[in-house]
């Protein structure tokens, strides 16, 4: 089995002699995203339609069915009237993939015949040129209206409350790299990459920043204790983000989805080895040092994390949800009402809502500013008992509204 990429592996394994063992979130954030050689990267190469589908190392729900993009334009609208129809109405999608779930939503929205459509501009925030090029190829029927979308590298780029509207993103998250700690005689120490004989392995160091520290010392609060011998993952690039996508957002939505659990079930005993996981021909895996730039790496999202680091940023939390009842809750049963129960399409749909699939395991947090207590369709439906982010009780929002 290949170790890599040879230019990343070269890149990586000069840092390492030069500096010495590098945090497993360095050595993620290279796998994925260095300039040149990362898998979401390569120029050279492109992000291919075969890298990212049904024929590739991983799928979305924007490669199954249009139906979550649909349920977003119905969603997003409604948010639209709660704000007031403000001119101009503003999208940002960060990490959009391909362009698929931009392309069906603008879709969606060319029905529209009311103001909305006129007053929409979508911004998508992409720092891959591979990823940037095929999105403009997906979005090419909207180009040739000017202003209606555009791209920026980066959400730094973006002016402190810019936006009034919507800012979302589809897995996104998960792709942040991560750190790595494990619980060794009562104390956390930190999973640090070496590399030696030709190959990486794995070194044991104590913690890179007080960040982490403070992440554990939040955890320990929500009744969350880790025993000897646990591994899992803290996303300090996650809290940053979502502290930045509190900067920009003037007022409005933040939707992300993506796979994930709240903070008790993450760190939960049933997952004594964290959630990382590696992806390449939609085989899993839990080698990240093989195939390194040639594999998709991802870890699951801690919800009550982002939640409470966007409480604190003047964001509050408007509702959490899983997919299955989003779409429910957004009309999807219509959809399905107008189809064969046959049909490939049908079918399709009914992947994104089987319960022990897509359904589930995909998760949707929304959370808002600048207006008081929004009620929205796609969280109509409650699929958690209580105060699902129970870091949030508390705060003036019930969760699950």
């Amino acid at each position: 089995m290949s170790i890599g990429h040879p230019h990343l592996v070269a890149e990586i394994t000069e840092e390492i002699l030069r500096s010495g063992p590098i945090t497993f979130a360095r050595f993620m954030g290279l796998a994925l995203y260095h300039p040149l050689f990362g898998y979401y990267m390569r120029q050279t190469e492109g992000i291919s339609e075969e890298q990212i589908g049904w024929s590739g190392d991983y799928y979305t729900s924007a490669d199954v069915h249009p139906a979550l993009a649909r349920a977003l334009a119905r969603q997003i609208r409604q948010m639209d009237d709660l704000l007031g129809r403000p001119d101009p109405f503003t999208i940002v999608e960060m990490g959009a993939g391909k362009g698929l779930l931009a392309r069906d939503f603008l879709a969606a929205c060319a029905e529209a015949t009311d103001s909305f459509r006129h007053r929409l501009r979508y911004v998508l925030i992409e720092h891959s040129p591979a990823m940037r090029a095929c999105q403009q190829n997906h979005l090419a029927p909207w180009l040739d209206s000017p202003g209606t979308v555009s791209w920026v590298n980066e959400l730094e780029q973006s002016p402190t409350g810019s936006v009034t509207g919507v800012m979302f993103s589809n897995e996104l998250v998960d792709a942040f790299p991560v750190h790595r700690i494990r619980i060794e005689q009562g104390e956390p120490k930190e999973v640090f990459v070496a590399y030696q004989d030709g190959r990486f392995e794995e070194r044991l160091q104590a913690l890179s920043t007080p960040d982490l520290s403070e992440s554990l010392r939040r955890l320990a609060s929500l009744g969350v204790t880790l025993p000897d011998g646990y591994t899992t993952e803290i996303n300090l690039h996650a809290l940053a983000w979502m502290k930045d996508v509190a900067r920009v957002l003037g007022r409005g939505f933040v939707i992300t989805i993506d796979y994930g659990h709240t903070a008790q079930d993450f760190y939960g005993p049933d997952r004594p080895k964290g959630t990382f996981l590696c992806y390449y021909s939609q085989m899993a895996s839990e080698s990240p040092y093989s195939r390194v730039g040639l594999q998709d790496m991802t870890a699951h999202v801690d919800f009550t994390s982002l939640a409470v680091t966007g409480q604190e940023a003047g964001l509050h939390v408007t509702g959490f949800t899983n997919q299955m009842s989003f779409l429910m809750g957004l009309g999807v049963e219509q959809m399905l009402e107008s189809l064969e129960p046959g049909s490939a399409e049908f079918q399709s749909i009914i992947q994104l809502l089987r319960p022990e699939g897509m359904g589930r395991t995909f998760k949707i947090l929304i959370q808002h500013r600048g207006i008081t207590e929004p009620q929205l369709d796609g969280l109509q439906f409650k699929p958690f008992f209580g105060s699902a982010l129970a870091a949030t009780a508390g705060s003036n929002t019930d969760v699950n509204r």
